[in-house]
């Protein structure tokens, strides 16, 4: 079954996806679309496999060890103030990883400690090359950073 994360992943593989951070030593690293806030991010692993329980030993602990290097990365590149993550798969049933920055003095009242999918997904903003660009660069530049330095994880 093709998923929408098998898509996004043959076109970071060919090139075409715009979304992308970093090629990860258990995936991709792509923004989300829409920015629902700023810095959200996935996680895609490559090759695609329908769950984390798919992957033994040192794939799932690689992908895992991503995650959280993510999470690093989002961090120290918005000054967010914390990180959720969510692998959930429901909709699109093949493995991928949500990292998303949490800002608590900026979110609105009524969705500041909700989970994300309560926020207005479609009043948020379309992923933009030329806006996003540079958030995009300055968060490969922070995984490449913390990839060096042998990470947080």
């Amino acid at each position: 079954m093709e998923t929408a994360i098998h898509r996004q992943v043959e076109a970071a593989r060919n090139g075409t996806n715009p979304t992308v951070v970093a090629r990860v030593g258990s995936g991709w690293v792509v923004l989300g679309d829409p920015q629902i806030l700023r810095g959200y991010c996935l996680l895609l692993p490559d090759p695609v496999v329908q769950n984390l329980n798919a992957l033994q030993g040192e794939d799932r602990r690689r992908f895992l060890e991503d995650m959280a290097r993510v999470g690093d990365a989002v961090l120290e590149v918005t000054g967010a103030g914390r990180i959720n993550y969510e692998i959930l798969g429901n909709v699109e049933p093949a493995l991928h990883a949500h990292v998303i920055p949490r800002y608590p003095g900026d979110e609105p009242e009524a969705t500041r400690t909700k989970p994300v999918w309560l926020h207005d997904w479609a009043a948020a903003p379309a992923f933009d090359p030329q806006r996003d660009g540079p958030l995009r660069e300055a968060i490969a530049q922070a995984l490449e950073r913390l990839r060096e330095a042998g990470g947080k994880v």
